[in-house]
This record gives C-alpha cells, sequence and structure tokens, in this order.
C-alpha cells in the first residue's frame, strides 16, 4: 500500500474539519492555506468526500464544508480505500479489489503478504479521524 497525494490531502482536509468541527462551515481557500494544498486540487478532493458522504457542503458566503458524519465513525481505512482502492500490497491478497497476480504461485508469500494486509487494515479500520485529530 502507498498512499497518493489525493488520498494524504483527504486525510490532512479531514482532519482539519476535524479540528473545527465547532465553527460552521469552513470554505476551501481556509482548508488549503491551513493545510498547504493546492486548492483547486483539494475542491475535486472534497467533491469526493461530498458525493461519499463523507462532508457536507453549503454553497454562499457563509458556505463551504464540514463533516457528514462524527469524527469517531470515520475510519481512516475507509478514507485511503476510497482514494488509493485497496490496502493490500498485491491486489491477489486484497479482500475488496482482489485480482490474480503472479505471486500466488508462492504459498509462502502469500501467507507473508496476507499478514502485512491484516495488520495494516486492521490497524487503519481501527483508527478513525477522532484519534488523529
Amino acid at each position: 500500500m502507498r498512499l497518493t497525494a489525493r488520498s494524504e490531502y483527504a486525510l490532512l482536509a479531514l482532519v482539519h474539519l476535524v479540528r473545527h468541527a465547532d465553527e460552521a462551515y469552513l470554505s476551501v481557500q481556509s482548508i488549503a492555506d491551513a493545510q498547504g494544498i493546492p486548492a483547486k486540487f483539494l475542491e475535486q478532493i472534497l467533491l469526493t468526500l461530498k458525493r461519499a458522504r463523507y462532508v457536507r457542503s453549503l454553497k454562499g458566503q457563509h458556505g463551504g464544508y464540514r463533516l457528514a458524519r462524527p469524527a469517531k465513525e470515520i475510519s481512516l481505512a475507509e478514507v485511503i480505500r476510497l482514494f488509493d482502492g485497496a490496502l493490500a500490497p498485491t491486489e491477489s491478497v486484497s479482500k475488496y479489489f482482489y485480482e490474480s497476480t503472479p505471486i500466488e504461485k508462492e504459498r509462502a508469500l502469500l501467507k507473508l503478504f496476507k499478514g502485512i494486509r491484516d495488520y495494516v487494515s486492521d490497524r487503519l479500520e481501527k483508527t478513525t479521524l477522532a484519534d488523529v485529530s
């Protein structure tokens, strides 16, 4: 598993929203400035998060974004999967994105990579936005 800039920026934006949950809605620009994310790129990321119902938006002068669900109900795993797909080191050991790969020929390697998948997945599933904010 390797995080892309999209998932890293999504996590940074969500953490920022958690830390400012007591405020109404945060503008794209305020999030971008605070987290050092290009605003145009952040707009695309927030739109994806909105479609997946992690954030909600409000248009207008006092509009922006805020979390759609409590931070303790959003795991890091689900956000990363939304942007990057499998958490597994190879698709042949992925639970949700399985595809056959050459590594399947060697059972010992397959077992090792399943163990890595399970550790990473378990850790990210149990860690919520509330835990890292």
